[in-house]
Protein backbone atom coordinates (compact mmCIF):
# COMPACT_ATOMS: atom_id res chain seq x y z
CA UNK A 1 0.00 0.00 0.00
CA UNK A 2 1.01 3.54 -0.64
CA UNK A 3 -0.19 7.17 -0.64
CA UNK A 4 1.28 10.44 -2.06
CA UNK A 5 1.46 13.13 0.35
CA UNK A 6 3.77 16.43 0.87
CA UNK A 7 6.69 15.65 2.90
CA UNK A 8 6.71 16.11 6.88
CA UNK A 9 7.15 19.45 8.00
CA UNK A 10 7.01 21.06 11.37
CA UNK A 11 3.13 21.75 11.06
CA UNK A 12 0.82 19.33 9.46
CA UNK A 13 0.15 20.44 5.69
CA UNK A 14 -2.58 19.42 3.99
CA UNK A 15 -2.89 16.39 1.24
CA UNK A 16 -3.08 17.19 -2.20
CA UNK A 17 -5.91 15.72 -4.17
CA UNK A 18 -3.36 12.54 -5.04
CA UNK A 19 -4.24 9.70 -3.16
CA UNK A 20 -3.00 6.65 -3.96
CA UNK A 21 -4.49 3.42 -2.32
CA UNK A 22 -3.45 -0.53 -3.20
CA UNK A 23 -7.20 -2.61 -2.10
CA UNK A 24 -4.56 -5.53 -2.67
CA UNK A 25 -7.38 -6.83 -4.86
CA UNK A 26 -8.94 -6.14 -8.37
CA UNK A 27 -12.04 -3.88 -7.56
CA UNK A 28 -15.27 -4.65 -9.60
CA UNK A 29 -18.24 -2.46 -9.60
CA UNK A 30 -20.32 -3.47 -6.98
CA UNK A 31 -17.99 -6.26 -5.57
CA UNK A 32 -19.13 -6.88 -1.93
CA UNK A 33 -16.44 -6.51 0.55
CA UNK A 34 -14.82 -2.96 -1.43
CA UNK A 35 -16.11 -0.45 1.51
CA UNK A 36 -14.53 -2.74 4.15
CA UNK A 37 -11.04 -3.05 2.17
CA UNK A 38 -10.99 0.95 1.15
CA UNK A 39 -11.68 1.26 4.84
CA UNK A 40 -8.62 -0.59 6.47
CA UNK A 41 -6.42 0.80 3.67
CA UNK A 42 -7.14 4.51 5.18
CA UNK A 43 -6.61 3.29 8.20
CA UNK A 44 -3.57 1.79 7.76
CA UNK A 45 -2.68 4.83 5.50
CA UNK A 46 -3.02 6.32 8.94
CA UNK A 47 -1.19 4.15 11.74
CA UNK A 48 1.83 3.90 9.01
CA UNK A 49 2.02 7.43 9.14
CA UNK A 50 1.29 7.88 5.23
CA UNK A 51 -1.39 9.86 6.22
CA UNK A 52 -0.71 12.41 9.10
CA UNK A 53 -2.91 13.68 11.51
CA UNK A 54 -4.10 17.07 9.35
CA UNK A 55 -3.93 15.99 6.25
CA UNK A 56 -7.07 16.61 3.71
CA UNK A 57 -8.33 13.59 1.84
CA UNK A 58 -9.67 13.95 -1.68
CA UNK A 59 -13.58 14.76 -2.00
CA UNK A 60 -15.37 11.44 -2.29
CA UNK A 61 -15.98 12.75 -5.60
CA UNK A 62 -12.16 12.53 -6.32
CA UNK A 63 -11.34 9.49 -4.89
CA UNK A 64 -13.99 7.64 -6.10
CA UNK A 65 -13.24 8.41 -9.47
CA UNK A 66 -9.49 7.19 -9.27
CA UNK A 67 -10.64 3.87 -7.98
CA UNK A 68 -13.37 3.01 -10.19
CA UNK A 69 -15.86 2.83 -7.13
CA UNK A 70 -19.17 4.67 -6.36
CA UNK A 71 -18.91 7.85 -4.56
CA UNK A 72 -21.42 6.74 -2.23
CA UNK A 73 -18.97 3.86 -1.51
CA UNK A 74 -16.15 6.23 -0.57
CA UNK A 75 -18.44 8.67 1.22
CA UNK A 76 -19.75 5.97 3.50
CA UNK A 77 -16.01 4.69 4.33
CA UNK A 78 -15.55 8.41 5.00
CA UNK A 79 -18.45 8.56 7.44
CA UNK A 80 -17.38 5.31 9.27
CA UNK A 81 -13.90 6.63 10.11
CA UNK A 82 -15.18 10.20 10.95
CA UNK A 83 -17.58 7.77 13.44
CA UNK A 84 -14.47 6.17 15.06
CA UNK A 85 -12.33 9.25 15.45
CA UNK A 86 -9.76 8.75 12.46
CA UNK A 87 -10.87 11.62 10.34
CA UNK A 88 -13.27 14.86 10.80
CA UNK A 89 -15.18 16.08 8.16
CA UNK A 90 -16.94 19.64 7.97
CA UNK A 91 -18.86 21.32 5.34
CA UNK A 92 -17.02 23.66 3.01
CA UNK A 93 -13.55 22.34 4.88
CA UNK A 94 -13.39 18.89 3.75
CA UNK A 95 -12.09 16.01 5.30
CA UNK A 96 -9.30 15.67 7.88
CA UNK A 97 -6.80 12.89 9.68
CA UNK A 98 -7.46 13.96 13.20
CA UNK A 99 -5.74 10.50 14.89
CA UNK A 100 -2.62 9.19 14.15
CA UNK A 101 -3.80 5.45 15.34
CA UNK A 102 -2.49 5.83 18.90
CA UNK A 103 -5.65 5.95 21.37
CA UNK A 104 -8.25 5.40 18.60
CA UNK A 105 -11.78 6.07 19.52
CA UNK A 106 -13.55 2.61 19.42
CA UNK A 107 -15.73 1.98 16.73
CA UNK A 108 -19.36 2.83 17.43
CA UNK A 109 -21.65 -0.02 18.43
CA UNK A 110 -23.93 -1.65 15.56
CA UNK A 111 -26.59 -3.52 17.04
CA UNK A 112 -27.04 -6.15 14.45
CA UNK A 113 -30.58 -6.07 13.11
CA UNK A 114 -31.73 -2.68 15.32
CA UNK A 115 -33.88 -0.17 13.59
CA UNK A 116 -33.09 3.65 13.40
CA UNK A 117 -35.02 5.66 15.38
CA UNK A 118 -36.17 7.74 12.37
CA UNK A 119 -36.84 5.32 9.36
CA UNK A 120 -37.17 7.38 6.42
CA UNK A 121 -35.67 4.62 3.53
CA UNK A 122 -37.37 3.52 0.94
CA UNK A 123 -38.59 -0.15 -0.23
CA UNK A 124 -41.79 -0.21 2.18
CA UNK A 125 -45.09 1.25 3.29
CA UNK A 126 -46.04 2.09 6.43
CA UNK A 127 -46.58 -1.63 7.99
CA UNK A 128 -48.18 -0.76 11.37
CA UNK A 129 -51.56 -0.16 8.97
CA UNK A 130 -51.57 -3.87 7.88
CA UNK A 131 -55.30 -4.38 7.82
CA UNK A 132 -54.78 -7.21 9.83
CA UNK A 133 -58.83 -8.19 10.92
CA UNK A 134 -59.61 -8.48 7.09
CA UNK A 135 -56.56 -10.47 6.20
CA UNK A 136 -57.47 -12.48 9.17
CA UNK A 137 -60.90 -12.96 8.05
CA UNK A 138 -59.43 -13.89 4.61
CA UNK A 139 -56.88 -16.27 5.95
CA UNK A 140 -59.20 -18.39 7.73
CA UNK A 141 -62.40 -18.08 4.63
CA UNK A 142 -59.80 -19.34 2.37
CA UNK A 143 -58.39 -22.34 4.50
CA UNK A 144 -61.90 -23.21 5.27
CA UNK A 145 -62.79 -23.40 1.67
CA UNK A 146 -59.60 -24.84 0.16
CA UNK A 147 -59.94 -28.39 -1.25
CA UNK A 148 -57.51 -30.98 0.04
CA UNK A 149 -55.76 -31.09 -2.61
CA UNK A 150 -54.35 -27.27 -2.04
CA UNK A 151 -52.35 -28.95 0.62
CA UNK A 152 -49.82 -30.21 -1.80
CA UNK A 153 -47.79 -29.53 -4.18
CA UNK A 154 -49.71 -26.69 -6.61
CA UNK A 155 -49.73 -25.54 -10.07
CA UNK A 156 -45.92 -24.16 -10.62
CA UNK A 157 -47.09 -20.96 -12.04
CA UNK A 158 -49.28 -21.00 -8.68
CA UNK A 159 -52.88 -21.24 -7.27
CA UNK A 160 -55.47 -20.76 -10.45
CA UNK A 161 -57.64 -18.30 -7.86
CA UNK A 162 -54.98 -16.24 -7.07
CA UNK A 163 -53.65 -15.70 -10.52
CA UNK A 164 -57.57 -15.02 -11.71
CA UNK A 165 -57.50 -12.47 -9.51
CA UNK A 166 -54.95 -10.79 -10.09
CA UNK A 167 -55.30 -10.80 -13.57
CA UNK A 168 -59.34 -8.92 -12.75
CA UNK A 169 -57.19 -6.73 -10.32
CA UNK A 170 -54.81 -4.97 -13.10
CA UNK A 171 -56.57 -5.27 -15.47
CA UNK A 172 -58.91 -2.84 -13.97
CA UNK A 173 -55.97 -1.13 -12.03
CA UNK A 174 -53.64 -0.73 -14.50
CA UNK A 175 -55.00 -1.43 -17.50
CA UNK A 176 -52.96 -4.76 -18.15
CA UNK A 177 -54.49 -7.12 -20.79
CA UNK A 178 -53.73 -10.94 -19.77
CA UNK A 179 -55.40 -14.34 -18.84
CA UNK A 180 -54.37 -16.65 -15.32
CA UNK A 181 -52.49 -19.20 -18.05
CA UNK A 182 -50.13 -16.40 -18.48
CA UNK A 183 -49.18 -15.32 -14.44
CA UNK A 184 -46.65 -17.07 -12.63
CA UNK A 185 -46.80 -16.02 -9.00
CA UNK A 186 -43.59 -15.19 -7.47
CA UNK A 187 -41.66 -13.82 -4.05
CA UNK A 188 -41.83 -10.53 -4.51
CA UNK A 189 -40.19 -8.33 -7.51
CA UNK A 190 -36.72 -8.88 -6.55
CA UNK A 191 -37.29 -12.92 -7.29
CA UNK A 192 -38.62 -12.00 -10.48
CA UNK A 193 -35.97 -10.07 -11.57
CA UNK A 194 -33.95 -13.36 -10.74
CA UNK A 195 -35.49 -15.54 -12.98
CA UNK A 196 -35.58 -13.69 -15.71
CA UNK A 197 -32.05 -12.74 -15.49
CA UNK A 198 -31.66 -16.34 -15.99
CA UNK A 199 -33.82 -16.23 -18.95
CA UNK A 200 -32.69 -13.60 -20.82
CA UNK A 201 -29.18 -12.07 -18.73
CA UNK A 202 -26.87 -15.41 -18.46
CA UNK A 203 -25.60 -14.46 -22.07
CA UNK A 204 -26.13 -11.28 -22.76
CA UNK A 205 -26.54 -7.64 -20.35
CA UNK A 206 -29.97 -7.07 -19.31
CA UNK A 207 -30.18 -2.95 -20.04
CA UNK A 208 -31.30 -1.00 -16.57
CA UNK A 209 -32.34 2.51 -16.16
CA UNK A 210 -28.91 4.34 -15.05
CA UNK A 211 -30.45 5.16 -11.57
CA UNK A 212 -32.64 2.79 -9.92
CA UNK A 213 -32.69 0.23 -7.19
CA UNK A 214 -28.93 -1.28 -6.90
CA UNK A 215 -31.14 -4.61 -5.16
CA UNK A 216 -32.14 -5.47 -9.08
CA UNK A 217 -28.34 -4.68 -10.05
CA UNK A 218 -27.03 -6.71 -7.16
CA UNK A 219 -29.65 -9.57 -8.15
CA UNK A 220 -28.86 -9.93 -11.86
CA UNK A 221 -25.03 -9.96 -10.75
CA UNK A 222 -25.59 -12.33 -7.48
CA UNK A 223 -27.59 -14.80 -10.21
CA UNK A 224 -25.32 -14.91 -12.80
CA UNK A 225 -25.73 -12.03 -15.58
CA UNK A 226 -24.61 -8.91 -15.76
CA UNK A 227 -26.37 -5.47 -16.45
CA UNK A 228 -25.88 -2.21 -18.36
CA UNK A 229 -27.13 0.89 -18.03
CA UNK A 230 -29.20 3.90 -20.32
CA UNK A 231 -29.64 6.88 -20.04
CA UNK A 232 -31.31 9.33 -17.51
CA UNK A 233 -33.04 12.67 -18.20
CA UNK A 234 -36.05 14.83 -17.79
CA UNK A 235 -38.45 12.33 -19.86
CA UNK A 236 -37.06 9.12 -18.19
CA UNK A 237 -35.51 6.58 -19.44
CA UNK A 238 -33.22 7.30 -22.59
CA UNK A 239 -35.17 4.31 -24.55
CA UNK A 240 -32.78 5.55 -28.07
CA UNK A 241 -29.96 3.97 -26.11
CA UNK A 242 -31.20 0.49 -26.22
CA UNK A 243 -30.27 0.80 -29.96
CA UNK A 244 -26.63 0.52 -29.36
CA UNK A 245 -26.63 -2.30 -26.77
CA UNK A 246 -26.32 -6.12 -27.23
CA UNK A 247 -29.34 -7.07 -24.73
CA UNK A 248 -33.09 -8.29 -25.18
CA UNK A 249 -34.08 -7.58 -22.37
CA UNK A 250 -34.45 -4.20 -20.59
CA UNK A 251 -35.92 -3.43 -17.05
CA UNK A 252 -38.04 -0.39 -16.46
CA UNK A 253 -39.97 1.61 -14.41
CA UNK A 254 -42.22 3.48 -16.45
CA UNK A 255 -45.33 4.89 -14.23
CA UNK A 256 -43.30 6.10 -11.62
CA UNK A 257 -39.24 6.26 -11.85
CA UNK A 258 -37.55 5.21 -8.78
CA UNK A 259 -35.78 7.97 -7.87
CA UNK A 260 -36.16 10.87 -9.83
CA UNK A 261 -40.29 10.25 -9.39
CA UNK A 262 -41.45 10.82 -12.91
CA UNK A 263 -43.91 8.87 -15.71
CA UNK A 264 -41.67 7.79 -18.42
CA UNK A 265 -42.79 10.74 -21.74
CA UNK A 266 -45.28 9.07 -23.72
CA UNK A 267 -43.18 9.03 -27.18
CA UNK A 268 -40.40 7.01 -25.11
CA UNK A 269 -43.29 4.59 -23.85
CA UNK A 270 -44.06 4.04 -27.45
CA UNK A 271 -40.37 4.33 -28.42
CA UNK A 272 -39.25 1.39 -25.91
CA UNK A 273 -42.54 -0.80 -27.44
CA UNK A 274 -40.96 -0.60 -30.89
CA UNK A 275 -37.73 -1.71 -30.04
CA UNK A 276 -39.07 -4.63 -28.54
CA UNK A 277 -40.84 -5.69 -31.66
CA UNK A 278 -38.50 -4.74 -34.23
CA UNK A 279 -35.60 -6.37 -32.14
CA UNK A 280 -37.79 -9.46 -30.95
CA UNK A 281 -36.78 -8.67 -27.30
CA UNK A 282 -39.04 -7.64 -23.91
CA UNK A 283 -39.25 -4.76 -21.98
CA UNK A 284 -39.59 -6.04 -18.04
CA UNK A 285 -41.73 -3.46 -16.52
CA UNK A 286 -41.52 -2.82 -12.71
CA UNK A 287 -44.51 -1.38 -12.38
CA UNK A 288 -43.26 0.89 -8.92
CA UNK A 289 -46.00 2.53 -7.29
CA UNK A 290 -48.56 2.48 -9.87
CA UNK A 291 -50.78 2.54 -7.93
CA UNK A 292 -50.20 5.76 -5.31
CA UNK A 293 -50.35 9.02 -7.38
CA UNK A 294 -51.66 12.14 -5.88
CA UNK A 295 -52.00 14.64 -8.49
CA UNK A 296 -52.05 13.23 -11.81
CA UNK A 297 -53.91 10.97 -13.56
CA UNK A 298 -52.80 7.10 -13.04
CA UNK A 299 -50.32 6.12 -15.94
CA UNK A 300 -51.61 3.24 -17.15
CA UNK A 301 -49.60 0.13 -17.67
CA UNK A 302 -46.96 -0.46 -20.31
CA UNK A 303 -48.32 -3.73 -21.21
CA UNK A 304 -50.96 -3.03 -22.27
CA UNK A 305 -49.43 -1.33 -25.44
CA UNK A 306 -47.97 -5.12 -26.18
CA UNK A 307 -48.80 -8.02 -24.50
CA UNK A 308 -46.31 -10.35 -26.38
CA UNK A 309 -42.88 -7.50 -25.75
CA UNK A 310 -43.88 -6.57 -22.08
CA UNK A 311 -43.31 -8.17 -18.61
CA UNK A 312 -45.28 -7.09 -16.31
CA UNK A 313 -43.96 -7.33 -12.68
CA UNK A 314 -45.88 -6.36 -9.57
CA UNK A 315 -45.73 -7.27 -6.03
CA UNK A 316 -47.42 -6.28 -2.53
CA UNK A 317 -44.38 -5.08 -1.24
CA UNK A 318 -45.30 -1.43 -0.44
CA UNK A 319 -48.96 -1.51 -0.66
CA UNK A 320 -49.34 -4.36 2.22
CA UNK A 321 -45.79 -5.55 3.59
CA UNK A 322 -42.83 -6.92 2.38
CA UNK A 323 -41.96 -9.86 4.47
CA UNK A 324 -45.47 -11.47 2.59
CA UNK A 325 -43.03 -11.86 -0.12
CA UNK A 326 -45.97 -11.68 -2.80
CA UNK A 327 -45.54 -11.19 -6.35
CA UNK A 328 -46.66 -11.71 -9.89
CA UNK A 329 -45.62 -12.25 -13.08
CA UNK A 330 -47.58 -11.47 -15.99
CA UNK A 331 -45.96 -12.83 -19.38
CA UNK A 332 -46.31 -13.22 -22.48
CA UNK A 333 -47.49 -16.97 -23.22
CA UNK A 334 -44.70 -18.05 -24.87
CA UNK A 335 -42.50 -17.59 -22.29
CA UNK A 336 -44.92 -18.91 -19.44
CA UNK A 337 -42.88 -22.43 -19.57
CA UNK A 338 -39.37 -21.02 -19.73
CA UNK A 339 -40.24 -18.61 -16.50
CA UNK A 340 -41.37 -21.92 -14.58
CA UNK A 341 -38.01 -23.43 -15.66
CA UNK A 342 -36.05 -21.43 -14.59
CA UNK A 343 -37.75 -20.53 -11.46
CA UNK A 344 -37.10 -24.27 -10.67
CA UNK A 345 -39.91 -26.29 -12.36
CA UNK A 346 -42.31 -25.59 -9.80
CA UNK A 347 -43.69 -23.47 -6.71
CA UNK A 348 -41.65 -23.61 -3.86
CA UNK A 349 -41.54 -19.69 -2.78
CA UNK A 350 -44.92 -18.72 -1.99
CA UNK A 351 -47.37 -20.75 0.11
CA UNK A 352 -50.32 -21.74 -1.13
CA UNK A 353 -52.10 -20.47 2.20
CA UNK A 354 -50.70 -17.38 1.44
CA UNK A 355 -51.57 -17.66 -1.85
CA UNK A 356 -55.60 -17.81 -1.37
CA UNK A 357 -55.58 -15.82 1.55
CA UNK A 358 -54.20 -12.68 -1.00
CA UNK A 359 -57.36 -14.61 -3.91
CA UNK A 360 -59.47 -13.42 -1.20
CA UNK A 361 -58.38 -10.39 0.24
CA UNK A 362 -58.81 -9.09 -3.55
CA UNK A 363 -61.52 -10.47 -4.37
CA UNK A 364 -63.54 -9.51 -1.22
CA UNK A 365 -62.51 -5.72 -2.10
CA UNK A 366 -60.50 -5.10 0.94
CA UNK A 367 -57.50 -4.73 -1.28
CA UNK A 368 -58.83 -2.13 -3.10
CA UNK A 369 -60.14 -0.13 0.04
CA UNK A 370 -56.93 -0.53 1.89
CA UNK A 371 -54.53 1.05 -0.93
CA UNK A 372 -57.60 4.16 -1.13
CA UNK A 373 -57.19 4.40 2.48
CA UNK A 374 -53.38 4.45 2.47
CA UNK A 375 -53.42 6.60 -0.45
CA UNK A 376 -55.06 9.15 1.20
CA UNK A 377 -52.72 9.04 4.58
CA UNK A 378 -49.69 9.14 1.67
CA UNK A 379 -50.84 12.18 0.35
CA UNK A 380 -51.07 14.21 3.49
CA UNK A 381 -47.69 12.79 4.31
CA UNK A 382 -46.00 13.98 1.14
CA UNK A 383 -48.08 17.48 1.88
CA UNK A 384 -46.25 18.22 5.33
CA UNK A 385 -43.15 17.11 4.21
CA UNK A 386 -43.15 19.39 1.50
CA UNK A 387 -44.31 21.85 3.81
CA UNK A 388 -41.37 21.59 6.16
CA UNK A 389 -38.52 21.27 3.13
CA UNK A 390 -40.03 24.83 1.76
CA UNK A 391 -37.21 26.54 4.46
CA UNK A 392 -34.47 24.56 3.70
CA UNK A 393 -32.26 25.00 0.55
CA UNK A 394 -33.25 21.56 -1.34
CA UNK A 395 -34.75 20.79 -4.69
CA UNK A 396 -37.51 18.43 -4.12
CA UNK A 397 -38.83 15.84 -7.14
CA UNK A 398 -41.77 12.85 -7.37
CA UNK A 399 -44.44 14.91 -5.51
CA UNK A 400 -47.26 13.67 -8.02
CA UNK A 401 -46.79 9.61 -6.98
CA UNK A 402 -45.23 7.32 -4.64
CA UNK A 403 -43.88 7.19 -1.42
CA UNK A 404 -40.74 9.06 -1.23
CA UNK A 405 -39.08 12.04 -2.42
CA UNK A 406 -36.06 12.94 -4.46
CA UNK A 407 -34.20 16.10 -2.40
CA UNK A 408 -31.75 17.25 -4.77
CA UNK A 409 -28.49 19.06 -2.67
CA UNK A 410 -25.65 21.15 -3.63
CA UNK A 411 -22.64 20.33 -5.15
CA UNK A 412 -20.96 17.83 -2.39
CA UNK A 413 -23.67 17.76 0.02
CA UNK A 414 -24.65 14.82 -0.25
CA UNK A 415 -21.66 13.02 1.86
CA UNK A 416 -22.18 14.88 4.87
CA UNK A 417 -25.99 15.15 5.02
CA UNK A 418 -25.59 10.97 5.23
CA UNK A 419 -22.86 11.58 7.69
CA UNK A 420 -24.93 13.71 9.74
CA UNK A 421 -27.89 11.73 9.38
CA UNK A 422 -26.27 8.60 10.78
CA UNK A 423 -25.55 10.76 13.81
CA UNK A 424 -28.74 11.85 14.52
CA UNK A 425 -30.55 8.32 13.65
CA UNK A 426 -32.52 9.36 10.11
CA UNK A 427 -31.79 6.88 7.79
CA UNK A 428 -31.95 7.84 4.67
CA UNK A 429 -30.64 6.62 0.91
CA UNK A 430 -28.18 8.47 -0.84
CA UNK A 431 -28.51 9.37 -4.13
CA UNK A 432 -24.87 8.31 -5.78
CA UNK A 433 -25.95 4.39 -4.35
CA UNK A 434 -28.67 4.17 -6.90
CA UNK A 435 -26.72 5.69 -10.16
CA UNK A 436 -25.17 2.57 -11.87
CA UNK A 437 -21.58 2.14 -11.59
CA UNK A 438 -21.39 2.03 -15.49
CA UNK A 439 -23.20 5.25 -15.80
CA UNK A 440 -20.90 7.50 -18.28
CA UNK A 441 -20.33 11.32 -18.19
CA UNK A 442 -23.70 12.07 -20.22
CA UNK A 443 -26.03 11.07 -17.56
CA UNK A 444 -26.29 13.72 -14.47
CA UNK A 445 -24.77 13.05 -11.34
CA UNK A 446 -26.20 15.74 -8.83
CA UNK A 447 -26.12 15.40 -5.10
CA UNK A 448 -29.23 14.01 -3.63
CA UNK A 449 -30.81 12.13 -0.80
CA UNK A 450 -34.39 10.11 -1.21
CA UNK A 451 -36.78 10.44 1.81
CA UNK A 452 -39.74 8.03 2.13
CA UNK A 453 -42.82 9.41 4.17
CA UNK A 454 -44.40 6.06 3.46
CA UNK A 455 -41.69 3.85 5.79
CA UNK A 456 -42.90 5.59 9.27
CA UNK A 457 -45.46 4.87 11.44
CA UNK A 458 -48.08 7.89 11.94
CA UNK A 459 -47.11 8.34 15.63
CA UNK A 460 -43.25 8.70 14.23
CA UNK A 461 -43.56 10.15 11.35
CA UNK A 462 -43.59 13.60 12.92
CA UNK A 463 -40.19 13.67 15.34
CA UNK A 464 -38.52 11.61 11.93
CA UNK A 465 -39.28 15.27 9.68
CA UNK A 466 -37.82 17.40 12.75
CA UNK A 467 -34.82 15.11 13.05
CA UNK A 468 -34.89 15.51 9.19
CA UNK A 469 -34.95 19.04 9.42
CA UNK A 470 -32.19 19.28 11.84
CA UNK A 471 -29.92 17.59 9.80
CA UNK A 472 -30.41 19.89 7.06
CA UNK A 473 -30.24 22.88 9.41
CA UNK A 474 -26.97 21.45 10.90
CA UNK A 475 -25.40 20.53 7.17
CA UNK A 476 -25.86 24.41 6.54
CA UNK A 477 -28.77 24.28 4.01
Amino acid sequence: MSSWANSHTSEPRPLSHDLHLDLRQTITPGARGVRELLTSALREAVRSGRLTVGAMLPPSRTLAADLGLARNTVAEAYAELVAEGWLESRQGSGTRVVNRGQNQLPPRPRGAGSPPPHNLMPGSGDVTTFPRTDWLASARRALSNAPHEALRACDPRGRHELRSAIVEYVARVRGVRTTPDSVVICAGTRHAVEILTRMYGLTRPIAVEAYGLFIFRDCIEATGGSSTPIGFDDEGAVVSDLDALDVRAALITPAHHFPHGLPLHPTRRTAVVDWARRTDSYVLEDDYDGEFRYDRQPVGALQSLDPDHVVYLGSASKSLAPVLRLGWMVLPPELVDAAVAAAGGGQWYVDAISQLTMADFIAGGHYDRHIRRMRGRYRRRRDLLVERLADYNVGVRGLSAGLHLLLTLPDGAEPDVLYRAGEAGVALAGLSRLRHPLAGPYVPDPDGVVVSFGTPADHGFGPAVDALCGVLAATGL
